[in-house]
């Protein structure tokens, strides 16, 4: 199984950036789909990104546009590069770890423990 941690969370300005690190150990971590997933007090976890083994990428119309996810395998690494941040991308952000390269939460099997962020209107 593999274990997930997630960093580079905090506070920022609306119209801000940051960069969450999820590092991950594993075995065959190339061969997992990467996402992350986020969830605001009083909300469901909402998708937010995926990279899937073969690199493709996919994002929630929400984030489209502002936030890219990027992997690096031989570090066992994945990012989430967060850009023009509004108060609502505020949250607990996960990174997950799962078989297929599709956006719901059930088909991720490994989970790490979150990193807040915090975005300021």
């Amino acid at each position: 199984q593999v274990q997930l941690v997630e960093s580079g969370g905090g506070l920022v300005q609306a119209g801000g950036s940051l960069r969450l690190t999820c590092a991950a150990t594993a075995r065959a971590f190339s061969n997992y789909a990467m996402a992350w997933f986020r969830q605001a007090p009083g909300k469901e976890r909402e998708f937010v990104a995926l990279a899937g083994w073969n690199g493709g990428t996919y994002y929630a119309e929400s984030v489209q546009g502002r936030f890219t996810i990027s992997r690096d395998n031989a570090k066992n690494f994945v990012y989430l590069q967060m850009n023009s941040l509004v108060p609502e991308d505020t949250g607990v952000y996960y990174c997950a770890a799962g078989a297929a390269t599709v956006p719901t939460a059930q088909h991720y099997h490994s989970w790490g423990q979150g990193t807040q962020v915090t975005v300021s209107s």
